[in-house]
């Protein structure tokens, strides 16, 4: 029963993965494009008036909060727009009455926006060479907070392509709600900068506890305590994975 699991778990990742690659003019390269020009503008031309920032050039900061932006972005889009499509082509009531667990089609997605959010992570991290030097404080660390934020944003793009109703519905959430988050999360600047108001506004968008401990896995700095980042994380996951399994399990908006 197990490898009967596994491999409909395998078939389903392979086939997420071949999505992805099939079209990675789409799917790798904007994102690469797009972080270049924030390296450009941002790094190059108003970095140098801004100066250093925790110690160290605008530049270097700001690097982590961009490759985690963009494996943000990727995991949550491809999961979103690869689930909706099948729903909206009727191919996701195969999954639904074939044998095996909701865990395994669950996890088929998530391992889809997983490869496709480190691919782009690594491709963004190259790039940023041409800019600044590689600084890595705890690989472990960031290891383990690009992972942790992969999986939890392909399982906040599975719930949007489970709730979605049209293609427009799929571009809503990232628009309007995941990259105005983004940018205000400590992307382009230190949370630690802000008036105490705002600083305690920040603490409750969630990407700024991503980002900060990404961002400590690189320069060995941090706005909010590590724990606190690693356990936010966990609890999202658990509850947007609890979320996704029921939804999928009951066929909510699935079944014709």
């Amino acid at each position: 029963m197990f490898n009967l699991y596994f491999t409909a778990l395998k078939s389903l990742s392979v086939k997420e993965t071949h999505r992805y690659l099939r079209i990675w003019i789409q799917t790798l390269v904007p994102p690469v494009i797009t972080t270049s020009l924030y390296f450009v503008i941002f790094g190059n031309l108003i970095g140098g008036r801004i100066g250093e920032m925790e110690g160290f050039s605008y530049m270097e900061f700001i690097v982590p909060g961009l490759i985690m932006m963009s494996v943000i972005t990727s995991s949550y889009a491809n999961v979103s727009s690869s689930f909706f499509s099948q729903k909206f082509q009727k191919n996701i009531e195969e999954l639904l009455i074939a044998p095996v667990p909701t865990h395994v089609i669950v996890w088929g997605f998530v391992v889809g926006g997983l490869g496709r959010s480190v691919l782009v992570g690594i491709l963004v991290t190259v790039i940023s060479l041409f800019f600044v030097p590689l600084q890595v404080f705890s690989w472990s660390i960031i290891v383990v907070t690009l992972l942790m934020t992969s999986i939890l944003f392909s399982l906040a793009g599975l719930l949007n392509g489970i709730f979605a109703q049209s293609f427009d519905d799929v571009s809503i959430v990232p628009t309007f709600v995941l990259q105005p988050l983004t940018y205000l999360g400590g992307v382009f600047y230190s949370i630690s900068e802000l008036p105490a108001f705002w600083q305690n506004v920040s603490k409750v968008n969630p990407i700024v506890y991503m980002i900060s401990g990404f961002r400590y896995g690189f320069l060995g700095i941090i706005d909010v305590p590590l724990l606190l980042s690693l356990g936010i994380l966990i609890g999202f996951i658990v509850v947007l994975y609890g979320t996704c399994w029921y939804l999928i399990e009951k066929g909510r908006g699935l079944r014709s």
